[in-house]
C-alpha cells in the first residue's frame, strides 16, 4: 500500500487552491471468482486491481479524480486535478501529522483466500452442484456461483484521519431451475459474509445446494396465489428485503437533505409501531457488511435507527453530517476508488421481539406466509413500495397451508412498518450487493418474524375473502 508520508503532501497540493477538506483513498483488491454451469466449471477467474480516488470539498460543491498511479507522482498529478476544480481563495488547511484511527472492532478472518488452492474452491462448487441435481430428477438446471473479494485500503483526510482496513468477503450461492410439464421454476439461495474460504466449511454446501432445489421443485406444485387485502406473516428466514428497501434507504441522509425521503425532517417522531426497532450495525462478527471503518476511515459502529418506533438517527457520511450539524457514524461508503463516497445501509435489521414464531402464524386465521422474498422497487419520497415473493404459503386456519407462486407485496413502508402487531424472538440474515448512484456494495438485511396485518397481496387467483375486504 501508498505509504503513509506520501499522503500529506497529497492533501496539501489537493487544498493548494482553496476548499474546506481534503481526501485520498487507496485501495488494493484481489478478486476470485468460479462459475459452475451444465455440470462443469465453466468459468475461473482471478483479477487485480488498485488506485486512488482524491477529493476535494468547498462549500456545497465536491471535486473527484482518481488514478491507477499509485506513485507518489501519480497521486500528485490527481491532486493537481481536483484542486484546479476549487474556486481561487486561500490554500485550504491540512492537519499533519495524520494520526491512526483505532477501530473498537477487530473482525477475524479465518482463512485468507490466498491460503487455500483454487482447487479446492473448485471442489466445494461441485459438491453444490452434485447436491442440488440429486435432490429430484426434475431439477433440470443449476448454477453455483463462487466468489471472493480481498480488499485493502488506507484512507486519509485533512481533518488528520489516517485509517487503514483490510477486508475478505465470500460468496457462495446457486440457483436451480425445475421443470415439469411446461411449467418451469426457479430456486435461489445464497451465503456470504466478512470470511474467507472457511465460510464453506463442513456441510453447508450441500445445505445450501439442498435448499435451493427442494424450493424450485415445491414451486412446481404451488398453486396460483390469491389477490387482496390480507394479514401477512413475513418469516425470519425471508430476510429483511423489506425493512432494507422500504425502510432503510429512506434513513439514508443524502435523500433525507434532497427531500427525496419520507423520513426527511422527522427526527423524533413516531414513524413505526413501538414494537419495531431498526439497527444499522456494521460491527456484527462475520456479516457481509461489516467493516472496521467505512470508507471515509470513521469508526464502524451500532446506529440504532428507529428505536421502539421513533425516528432516532439517520445514516450519515463525513459531508451530510457537517451539513445537519450531526455526528459522523460510520455510513459514508463506496464500491470502489473510481466512486465517491455516500450514506449507505451496512448490516441492517429490525430487531427481535418476545413473540413465538409458531404462534404468530398460529394466531393468523388467514394470509400470506413469505419465506423468500424476490426483487422490487420502493420510492423512497413517499415509501410505496412494491415486492415480489419468491416463496409464499398460504396461512389456512392458523396452520402454514400450500405454496403459492406470482404474489406481489404492495404496500407503503412507513404505514406497513407503523402496523406491525407482532414481532419474533428469531432473527434471520440475507445477503445482497445494494445499488444506489450507479455503485454497489455489500450488506446483510434481517429480521426477526413479523406480522403485518394487512396488506395488499396481488396474486392470479381469485380470493372471494379478500375481495370483500378492498
Amino acid at each position: 500500500m501508498t505509504r503513509f508520508r506520501e499522503l500529506g503532501p497529497v492533501l496539501e497540493r489537493a487544498l493548494a487552491r482553496g476548499g474546506d477538506f481534503a481526501e485520498v483513498f487507496v485501495e488494493q483488491r484481489r478478486t476470485q471468482a468460479l462459475i459452475c454451469e451444465a455440470d462443469r466449471i465453466e468459468r475461473a477467474a482471478t483479477g487485480l486491481d488498485g488506485g486512488a480516488g482524491i477529493r476535494v470539498v468547498q462549500g456545497d460543491t465536491s471535486a473527484y479524480a482518481f488514478t491507477n498511479d499509485l506513485s507518489a507522482e501519480g497521486l500528485t498529478a490527481a491532486a493537481e486535478v481536483v484542486a484546479a476544480a476549487a474556486r481561487a481563495g486561500q490554500a485550504g488547511r491540512v492537519t499533519l501529522p495524520l494520526v491512526s484511527r483505532e477501530a473498537a472492532f477487530n473482525p477475524e478472518v479465518r482463512q485468507l483466500p490466498e491460503e487455500v488452492p483454487l482447487a479446492d474452491k473448485a471442489a466445494v462448487v461441485e459438491r453444490v452442484n452434485r447436491a442440488a441435481r440429486a435432490v429430484d430428477g426434475r431439477v433440470r438446471q443449476v448454477t453455483v456461483n463462487y466468489r471472493e473479494l480481498d480488499q485493502e485500503v488506507t484512507i486519509a483526510n485533512s481533518l488528520g484521519f489516517l485509517a487503514e482496513d483490510r477486508r475478505v468477503r465470500t460468496v457462495l450461492a446457486v440457483n436451480a431451475v425445475a421443470a415439469q410439464g411446461g411449467v418451469i421454476q426457479t430456486g435461489y439461495d445464497s451465503l456470504g459474509g466478512f470470511a474467507g474460504p472457511e465460510l464453506a466449511d463442513g456441510d453447508v454446501p450441500e445445505k445450501l445446494a439442498e435448499k435451493a432445489a427442494r424450493r424450485a421443485v415445491r414451486m412446481l406444485e404451488a398453486r396460483p396465489a390469491p389477490s387482496g387485502r390480507m394479514p401477512v406473516v413475513m418469516a425470519a428466514e425471508a430476510g429483511g428485503t423489506m425493512v432494507h428497501e422500504a425502510c432503510g434507504h429512506g434513513l439514508e441522509a443524502d435523500l433525507v437533505q434532497k427531500g427525496l425521503s419520507v423520513y426527511a425532517d422527522r427526527l423524533g417522531e413516531q414513524v413505526a409501531a413501538e414494537l419495531v426497532t431498526v439497527i444499522d450495525d456494521a460491527t456484527l462478527p462475520g456479516r457481509y457488511g461489516s467493516a472496521r471503518y467505512d470508507d471515509e476511515g470513521v469508526p464502524a459502529r451500532r446506529k440504532v435507527l428507529i428505536e421502539r418506533g421513533v425516528l432516532k438517527e439517520y445514516l450519515h457520511s463525513l459531508i451530510t453530517a457537517r451539513r445537519q450539524g450531526a455526528e459522523p457514524n460510520g455510513s459514508g461508503r463506496r464500491e470502489s476508488y473510481r466512486h465517491v463516497p455516500i450514506p449507505r445501509m451496512s448490516n441492517t435489521y429490525i430487531a427481535p421481539g418476545k413473540d413465538d414464531p409458531g404462534r404468530i402464524v398460529a394466531d393468523t386465521e388467514r394470509g400470506l406466509y413469505v419465506t423468500r422474498m424476490g426483487g422490487g422497487q420502493v420510492n423512497t419520497t413517499n415509501g410505496d413500495f412494491v415486492f415480489e415473493v419468491a416463496e409464499g404459503f398460504l396461512i389456512e386456519r392458523g396452520e402454514i397451508g400450500p405454496a403459492v407462486r406470482g404474489a406481489t407485496l404492495t404496500g407503503n413502508g412507513p404505514r406497513a412498518l407503523s402496523l406491525v402487531d407482532r414481532v419474533g424472538s428469531d432473527l434471520g440474515f440475507t445477503i445482497g450487493t445494494c445499488g444506489k448512484d450507479g455503485q454497489g456494495v455489500a450488506v446483510t438485511d434481517a429480521q426477526p418474524t413479523l406480522r403485518i396485518p394487512e396488506l395488499i397481496v396481488g396474486g392470479t387467483a381469485h380470493d372471494p375473502e379478500g375481495e370483500e375486504s378492498l
